[in-house]
């Protein structure tokens, strides 16, 4: 039962009607360009012909018959039949491929064609020699023999119409053949090309970057706010009943810290939302200095900032990121080191943007000192820097935390 079942699956259920329709369709496509190829035949072989008119429509004819199976739109109709009538699994086409692709596209095309003629060819020849026969064997036949098979002639009773549905039966199997030839065949040339397969991995690669920015990009803002807060309301606390006035600037700065960690996150979910674009929400640069050293300032910390250039010169993608390089180191400054002296130095040069920050190791604390090699705050700011191809040291020397971070100045547009 088992062999049997083999056998007589291509013939059962909707997957040999389907696949007999989509080889109709490739019949059908085929069948101008037949019609063309026979009349510009004998259009050139009849004589007296004008050869250059003939050539030159024969030219054009042509170019409009083999533009079609090159087009995106054909092979994503290709590409929608085929998953439909051949049940194959096939990625949703690109809207721009490259030539490679559409290179196999066109040979699928092709191959769909011909496969399609050869199917419609046998079933139009099959079909009526099928009936004739099967007449003949049931006794209508009208005297007629079969036209272009002279040899089934002398067949007649029970081997006629046995023969006839033979007819019927290989016409099936063929059609299935065909059909499972081209099922084969159409993940080589509709999947995708190995040149859209670097297109896609980049395109991948490209959302990761992305992804590892905004995941950056929260980090920082997010984990520079809830340092400002804690410490802030720490502070709050330790003074809330002697000092109700400091009490009273430290819940203000909490205030701040919150409303500029929630654009930040605002920015982010925008970026992450389909259809919005990243540059309507403004990210902070250098620009916004100032306030990142006056917030920090608020915590308590002892900090002193100097600055050398024109920070509103600096390139906007550097001076985002130098910002946030900025953010991260005084924030891990805050965490590891807020009861002693910070200095904060910006340069902004026509070579890029040096920016170093540094303070005294608390003695009275060993365990909180930072890790050269640790941490989110460094592994996010050794990120940055990378990807803008600067350099960064940190370490700890006679007693002294220092970061010193190097960011080139980029060419172009600057965005």
């Amino acid at each position: 039962m088992g062999a049997l079942r083999t056998i007589v699956a291509p013939l059962a259920g909707r997957r040999l009607f389907r696949r007999g329709v989509h080889l109709l369709l490739g019949g059908v496509i085929l069948l101008p360009y037949v019609l063309l190829i026979v009349m510009f035949v004998q259009l050139f072989t009849e004589p007296g012909t004008p050869y250059v008119p003939a050539g030159v429509l024969a030219a054009v004819t042509f170019v409009i018959g083999t533009v079609p199976p090159f087009l995106p739109a054909m092979r994503a109709l290709e590409i929608t039949a085929t998953r439909s009538l051949l049940d194959v699994d096939l990625p949703d086409p690109v809207a721009d491929p490259p030539w490679e692709t559409r290179l196999f596209g066109a040979g699928w095309y092709v191959l769909h064609l011909l496969c399609g003629g050869v199917a419609v060819s046998a079933i139009l020849v099959a079909s009526p020699t099928a009936v004739l026969l099967v007449a003949r064997g049931l006794g209508f036949d009208d005297g007629r023999g079969i036209v272009g098979l002279p040899v089934l002639d002398g067949v007649g009773g029970v081997w006629a119409v046995l023969l006839g549905l033979g007819v019927v039966v290989a016409t099936a199997y063929l059609v299935a053949g065909i059909g499972a030839l081209l099922a084969w065949f159409a993940p080589l040339l509709l999947g995708p090309s190995p040149a859209e397969l670097r297109l896609a991995m980049e395109i991948q690669a490209q959302e990761f970057a992305e992804r590892n920015r905004l995941a950056r990009e929260l980090h920082d803002s997010v984990g520079h706010a809830l340092t400002v807060t804690t410490l802030q309301a720490a502070a709050a606390r330790r003074v809330l009943d002697s000092d109700p006035e400091f009490a009273r600037r430290a819940l203000v700065a909490v205030e701040e810290a919150g409303r500029t960690a929630m654009e930040d996150l605002d920015h982010v979910l925008g970026v992450l939302r389909a259809g919005t674009d990243a540059e309507l929400s403004p990210q902070r640069t250098l620009s916004d200095l100032d306030r990142l050293v006056d917030d920090t300032r608020t915590t308590g910390m002892d900090l002193e900032a100097t600055v050398d250039g024109d920070l509103a010169a600096v390139p906007a993608v550097l001076s985002r990121e130098a910002y946030r390089i900025v953010q991260e180191g005084l924030t891990n400054a805050a965490r590891h080191a807020a009861h002693v002296p910070v200095r904060l130095h910006v340069a902004a040069t026509e070579t890029g943007v040096d920016i170093e920050v540094t303070n005294p190791l608390p003695e009275d604390a060993p365990a909180r000192r930072p890790r050269a090699n640790g941490g989110r705050g460094l592994r996010g700011m050794r990120e940055r820097v990378r990807l803008l191809r600067g350099e960064l040291s940190a370490r700890a020397a006679d007693g002294v935390w220092r970061v010193r971070v190097h960011l080139p100045a980029r060419t172009g547009d600057g965005r």
